[in-house]
């Protein structure tokens, strides 16, 4: 599957004039950006829109989004907002071995009981569940030593519909090692875990040349 990575690029005057104001709201600009291209039964059945992104958040001058996608964007959102900057990712390269990564995740579990979605508190509870998940769905090895859980955060905000949503997420970041290459590819490309509708998922990497195992 061909895939398109992009940085969109908001000045101040851009994210006042788009109500950039929680994570639904930048959900709203992303996907604006893009040609919608399922049908309603497929978006009833929840697959999968193709985009996913990571809020990079931002400073007094402006805020910056990193994108990918299974197709390409538009340049600016309306013909007027912010600057989108895209090329195709390269041949190649997910077939490296070795990784340094950052993700935004939505850790939970489901309680066996209940059924219902339960998040995972504490660091070092996160940090055991990403490496568990890593090996057991995502197609990759997490070396212990350099994982970092650096960021948690509880997201409370409103959907289209106006029902509120609670999110609970954590920045991850550290070295792996591909273990599996088909799921690896499928990680990469479908994005990681919950959330990704609202900015989690998106595994960014840049290949090692030294073995973070060694």
């Amino acid at each position: 599957m061909s895939m398109i990575a992009s940085v969109l690029h908001l000045d101040r005057k851009a994210v006042k004039a788009l109500r950039i104001t929680d994570p639904y709201s930048l959900h709203r600009v992303v996907y604006s950006l893009y040609e919608d291209v399922r049908e309603a039964r497929e978006k009833s059945a929840s697959q999968s829109s193709g985009i996913l992104f990571a809020d990079q958040g931002g400073d007094f001058s402006g805020r910056r989004i990193l994108l990918l996608a299974n197709r390409a964007p538009a340049d600016c959102i309306g013909g007027l907002y912010g600057e989108v900057q895209s090329r195709p990712v390269a041949n190649g390269f997910l077939d490296h071995d070795h990784y340094r990564f950052k993700i935004i995740v939505n850790p939970t579990r489901r309680d066996s009981a209940s059924r219902k979605l339960l998040p995972i508190k504490g660091r070092e509870a996160i940090g055991e569940w990403f490496t568990e998940r890593a090996q057991q769905s995502w197609g990759f090895r997490v070396s212990p030593q350099h994982l970092q859980v650096d960021k948690v955060e509880v997201l409370n905000f409103n959907d289209k519909q106006h029902n509120p949503v609670t999110i609970a997420q954590a920045h991850v970041q550290g070295q792996l090692r591909v273990t599996d290459r088909e799921q690896f590819r499928n990680s990469f490309t479908q994005g990681i875990g919950r959330a990704r509708t609202f900015g989690c998922g998106l595994l960014q990497i840049v290949p090692l040349i030294d073995n973070p195992f060694a």
